[in-house]
């Protein structure tokens, strides 16, 4: 891949996360030892590739404490709040089996233009992933699947094909790396 496409890391495995709705609105934390883990690996990649010792995180604990490892060591770490994943309204950090199934089926009808739970729509997330654009020189990224998903698309799709939920991909993996 190209040297100048953004890489971006999901954060590792938050705490209490299992079969809720989580996303804006819910900082959970992540055991600092898998914090630690993936910072590390942040930091031989930046090594390997001599890359710049700055890395962007979403301001919510499970990225920020990625980055604040890498600060300890030395980096430049800057939070920016269009890095967060989508806000789910009322819905963020409740189970899934608590949230009505219409409310759910609306969303999936109407994928880009629903705000789930009275949150954010994909439309604003998609928008605001897209129009992030890194620091002059380059940096690395800590930020989330929704983010992620949507930062893909936008390379690969443009503004032109909107998705639906049935081409909506799969998150990436706890601590993976994309290069978007």
């Amino acid at each position: 891949m190209s040297s100048d496409r953004l890489r971006v890391w999901r954060h590792p495995s938050p705490e209490g996360a299992a079969g809720r709705c989580i996303g804006a609105g819910t900082d959970l934390p992540v055991h600092w030892r898998r914090s630690k883990c993936l910072a590390r690996r942040i930091q031989k990649l930046a090594r390997r590739e001599r890359l710049p010792k700055i890395i962007y995180s979403s301001p919510l604990r499970r990225c920020a404490e990625v980055g604040a490892w890498l600060k300890a060591w030395g980096w430049q770490h800057h939070q920016d709040p269009a890095l967060l994943e989508l806000d789910f309204g009322a819905w963020d950090g409740r189970a899934w089996a608590e949230i009505a199934r219409a409310e759910v089926d609306a969303w999936m009808d109407d994928f880009v233009a629903y705000a789930p739970g009275g949150g954010e729509s994909l439309a604003n997330l998609l928008a605001r992933a897209g129009n992030w654009r890194p620091p002059a020189g380059g940096c690395l990224v800590i930020s989330h699947g929704g983010w992620m998903l949507a930062r893909q698309w936008r390379v690969e799709q443009g503004q032109v094909l909107l998705p639906t939920a049935a081409l909506w991909p799969k998150p990436p993996r706890y601590g993976n790396l994309w290069q978007l």
